[in-house]
C-alpha cells in the first residue's frame, strides 16, 4: 500500500461564549452531531463487488465502453450495460465508502474513498479488484448534517461516516437575544462534461463524465481538483498511479473540464483556464470571474457554457446560463446570458446544448448562434428533476432525482425518451 502525503485542510469550528448581563435567562436548545467513525483500518478493507443494488442516492455519471457508471452517492458505484439504450441492465455494485468522483483509462477505474484514491481492475466484470490505493490524497472531510453544531472530530479515528445526534439546552442572559449560537456547517463535494472530448492515451481509451466531475484525464495523466487545487498523477502504467504535482489555483473549486489541449476550471468565483500542451505541466492562461454562484463549465469551438446557480450555499445571485466567448483565449468574455430556474450540469454536442435546470428539468437549446441561445429552445422536460447529461451524439444520459434517463436526439425535431431507470431514494 502506497502513501502520499497531500496538503489535508483542518476543520473545525469556533464557540462564541453568550455574553452576561443582568438581564432575565433564557433557556435555549440546540442540537449536537458526535461523529460516526470508520477507522483507516476498516476502511482500506472494505472494498468489494457484488450483485446489482437499486439506485438510492445518485450523485456523478461516467461512460465508457456500452456500460453507464453510476455513483452511489458515498456509498459506491453501479454499472450498467447500454449496449440497448433502450433496455439498460443494471449489473453490478461497487461498495466504495467515501465515494463521489470517478474515471476510467482501458480497464482502470479510479475512484475517491474518502481521503484515498482507488486504482479498480474492471476489465472482467464478474472479478472486479482493488489494484492499487494511495492513501492521504484528498481532504479530510466532514459530511452535510441537518441542524446544530459538530462536537468531537477527531480525526485520528478515521473517517467519518455519520452521527449521533443529541439534545442539549443551556441558558444565557437575555439582552435582547444578544448572542451567538454556535455551529459549523459541514458541506461535502457533490456533485455532477458533457461531450467532453477526453482523449485518447495510446491504445487505452478514456470514457467521459458530467460537467459536475472532479476528475479527469488527459493521456498519461489523471487530474484531480479539491476546494483549492489541482492535483496531477501520472497514470503512465495505468493500475499504479504516481502523484507527481500540487497546483494551488482559488477557493471553492467545484468542476473540470477537459477541452482539446486546456482545462476548464469551475470555481464558485470564477472560470480558470489552464493551458495542458504539456500534460505534466499544466500553465494558468485566463480567468473569468462572476458572481459568487455554484458554477459547472462546458465547452464548445469558441464558446464556454457556464451555469450559475444561486440561492442556499452558492450566493445571491440570480441563477443563470452565460456564454462566455474564448475565441481570445486570454481574455474571456461574457458575451449573453439565459436566466434559469436552478440550473446545475449541463453538455454540448456541436450545436446542441443540454441544460439541466433542477426542478425545472432537462432544457435542450440550439447553440449554432450562442448569442442568441435564450430564443432557440428545442425542447424542455418539466417534470424530470435534471441534475447532469453525458450527450454522446444521438443519445443524451441524463441523472436526475428520480432516475436515470435517456434520450434519442438525431432528429431534434423528434427527441424522444428510450429508457428510465428509477432511483429509488427520492420517491
Amino acid at each position: 500500500m502506497k502513501t502520499n502525503t497531500v496538503s489535508k485542510f483542518l476543520f473545525g469550528f469556533v464557540v462564541l461564549v453568550a455574553m452576561a448581563s443582568c438581564q432575565d435567562t433564557v433557556t435555549e436548545t440546540y442540537y449536537v452531531n458526535t461523529p460516526v467513525y470508520m477507522t483507516y483500518d476498516e476502511l482500506r478493507t472494505s472494498f468489494k463487488s457484488g450483485e446489482a443494488q437499486e439506485i438510492i442516492q445518485s450523485g456523478k455519471i461516467y461512460f465508457k465502453d456500452d456500460y453507464i457508471y453510476v455513483n452511489e452517492f458515498q456509498k459506491g458505484i453501479h454499472i450498467i450495460d447500454n449496449s440497448d439504450p433502450e433496455n439498460p441492465i443494471n449489473m453490478k455494485f461497487i461498495d466504495i465508502p467515501g465515494n463521489v468522483d470517478l474515471a476510467i483509462k482501458g480497464n482502470i477505474l479510479y475512484a475517491d474513498s474518502y481521503v484515498d484514491l482507488v486504482s479498480i481492475d474492471i476489465s472482467d466484470i464478474e472479478n472486479i479488484v482493488e489494484v492499487d490505493r494511495d492513501t492521504n490524497i484528498f481532504p479530510y472531510i466532514i459530511p452535510a448534517y441537518d441542524d446544530g453544531i459538530v462536537e468531537g472530530i477527531d480525526q485520528n479515528q478515521g473517517v467519518i461516516i455519520g452521527y449521533t445526534v443529541t439534545e442539549r439546552t443551556y441558558n444565557v442572559k437575555d439582552e435582547g437575544n444578544y448572542y451567538n449560537k454556535f455551529w459549523y456547517r459541514g458541506e461535502i463535494d457533490v456533485m455532477y462534461d458533457g461531450a467532453s472530448g477526453n482523449p485518447t492515451s495510446g491504445s487505452e481509451t478514456s470514457g467521459t463524465g458530467g460537467s459536475m466531475a472532479r476528475f479527469t484525464l488527459n493521456q498519461n495523466y489523471l487530474y484531480v481538483v479539491d476546494n483549492a487545487s489541482l492535483k496531477l498523477f501520472n497514470i503512465s502504467q495505468s493500475d499504479n498511479p504516481a502523484f507527481e504535482k500540487y497546483i494551488g489555483i482559488g477557493w471553492n473549486i467545484e468542476t473540470i473540464f477537459p477541452y482539446q489541449d486546456k482545462l476548464f476550471i469551475g470555481s464558485q468565483t470564477g472560470m480558470y483556464v489552464y493551458s495542458i500542451q504539456n500534460p505534466a505541466n499544466p500553465q494558468f492562461l485566463s480567468e473569468f470571474r462572476h458572481a459568487s454562484s455554484c458554477d459547472p463549465v462546458v465547452v464548445n469551438g469558441n464558446y464556454a457554457y457556464v451555469t450559475l446557480r444561486g440561492g442556499n450555499l452558492c450566493g445571491a445571485i440570480e441563477s443563470q446560463l452565460n456564454v462566455i466567448d474564448i475565441s481570445t483565449i486570454e481574455n474571456p468574455k461574457l458575451v449573453a446570458t439565459c436566466l434559469m430556474e436552478e440550473p446545475y450540469g449541463l453538455g454540448i454536442d456541436d450545436s446542441v446544448l443540454f441544460v439541466c435546470d433542477g426542478n425545472a428539468g432537462l432544457k435542450i437549446y440550439n447553440a449554432a448562434n450562442p448569442l442568441e441561445i435564450d430564443s432557440h429552445l428545442l425542447a424542455s422536460y418539466p417534470d424530470n428533476h435534471a441534475f447532469d447529461v453525458i450527450p454522446l451524439g444521438d443519445v443524451l444520459v441524463m441523472i436526475g432525482v428520480d432516475g436515470l434517463y435517456q434520450y434519442d436526439y438525431s432528429d431534434l425535431n423528434n427527441i424522444r425518451e428510450l429508457s428510465h431507470i428509477d432511483i429509488y431514494g427520492n420517491q
